[in-house]
């Protein structure tokens, strides 16, 4: 079997490496990746009440919101660990490494004791485990984006990367379908009590098999670069500005989707006083709606260009983020639904388009580390503080809007970032080195 691998149009002999399978090793990580992120999200009450020993409900969802941003804060860790790996080893060897890690700690949460069995230790175990979590994701989204892009058939760059950012879409869709089943079933103390626990110990499942579909490309040609230096040591030393460029890049995708997303189910049901299984419908329905968003995006960007395309979406989210919080601020569903539709297409353009370009404008050498490390920049720094800071700006200033304005300022810093970015998506980047003639 032949697979197009080069945007010259010719072959690289790869055996066994079928277009398809390398779509389902680039996007399997990023599933397993947003399905174990979103489902923590979407049960932060409940974990709360599991995990912590309070009464009031507000403390309880800022301690389990503060642990979900422990698990964003050691991604930095991960993204230098793995981008090593990435650079120096090949992106394959570090995805397989990164999925095991994903699925042991997220099994290992749905099957950890709760408060009520093993007191303060219950809260303890979590933390590290969310830490651990970290790690192994660390480097996954921006490795699994580099090895669609790099892999793209001629004139498909975007569009590759997006196909791999379905991977998110799929993860949350399945997560917040999952969740969605089991508060329409479930009563919500059997939800409490044990119910949240099932979408935990499900993902052992995705685990498995990304951990086959990498493993059987182990031997893939990959381009990486014959260097002495370490790329993290390079990347601070010579490309500190390319570094906090991308950071600003990401960090409205980071603080957009957390925001508009992931916390507003708690959102929904406390501010709006909507039941769960309404909250978790309405957030599935703009799950299913982002996947054929980002992809159209990133089709289109391969004919238009990126910038041009990142800029419009930036702007929805500066212009649109205040509005879209009024429009779900209300009793109507349909109301909020147009709120929701509206971040769709702000943050969708950001998903289907942002990838290719961050690759395109990062030197081959360094190119995984960078990523890796300037997206968790935002991922952690900003994106995983995000739930815990809405909820105490709704708490400190009683102002129910206060995620839009948090959204607002994210997509401002994208904005302005992305006027100081050329947009060079004629130009050829690194490609995969062909195999030995045996």
């Amino acid at each position: 079997m032949t697979t197009e691998l080069a945007s010259t149009g010719n072959t690289i002999s790869t055996p066994g490496y079928s277009r398809t399978r390398i779509i389902v090793a680039g996007l399997i990580g990023n599933m397993l990746e947003w399905y174990d992120f979103s489902i923590y999200g979407f049960f932060a009450v409940q974990i709360g009440a599991t995990f912590f020993h309070s009464s009031d409900p507000v403390s309880q969802s800022l301690s389990a919101f503060g642990i979900f941003a422990m698990g964003f804060l050691t991604r930095p860790l991960g993204s230098v660990i793995f981008g090593h790996i990435g650079d120096k080893h090949g992106r394959t060897s570090a995805l397989t490494i990164s999925i095991v890690g994903m699925a042991a700690t997220t099994l290992g949460m749905g099957l950890l004791p709760g408060y009520a069995t093993i007191g303060v230790a219950a809260p303890v175990l979590l933390t590290i485990l969310r830490m651990l979590q970290g790690v192994a994701v660390g480097g996954e989204a921006a490795i699994a984006g580099v090895f669609m892009i790099e892999q793209a058939p001629r004139g498909r760059r975007a569009l590759s990367g997006a196909i791999g950012g379905v991977g998110n879409g799929l993860g949350l869709q399945v997560g917040s379908l999952i969740v969605l089943a089991l508060a329409g079933s479930m009563s919500p103390e059997e939800l409490a009590d044990w119910g949240w626990r099932l979408p935990f110990l499900l993902s052992i499942v995705v685990g498995i098999g990304g951990f086959w579909v990498r493993r059987a490309l182990r031997d893939m040609p990959e381009r990486t670069v014959e260097s002495t230096g370490t790329p993290i040591v390079e990347l601070f030393r010579h490309h500190l500005p390319l570094l906090l460029r991308i950071g600003a890049l990401a960090c409205f995708m980071a603080i957009g989707f957390q925001a508009a997303f992931i916390y507003v189910a708690s959102w929904l049901q406390t501010v709006d006083g909507i039941a769960p299984v309404h909250a978790f419908k309405i957030n599935s329905t703009s799950m299913l709606l982002i996947t054929p968003v980002s992809l159209f995006f990133g089709w289109l960007a391969d004919l238009w260009g990126r910038k041009g395309l990142l800029l419009v979406g930036a702007g929805i989210g500066v212009l649109g983020s205040v509005p879209f919080f009024m429009l779900m601020q209300n009793d109507s569903f349909t109301m909020i639904y147009l709120g929701q539709l509206g971040f769709v297409l702000a943050i969708g353009i950001q998903f289907g388009v942002m990838q290719a370009l961050m690759v395109e404008t990062t030197p081959l050498d360094i190119r995984c580390t960078a990523l890796a490390v300037g997206n968790n920049i935002a991922w952690s720094v900003f994106g995983g503080l995000t739930p815990l800071v809405a909820t105490w700006l709704i708490y400190r200033t009683t102002d129910e809007r206060s995620p839009a304005y948090l959204i607002v300022g994210a997509a401002a810093i994208t904005l302005t970032a992305l006027l100081f970015t050329r947009d060079p998506f004629k130009r050829e980047i690194g490609r995969p080195v062909p195999a030995p003639t045996k």
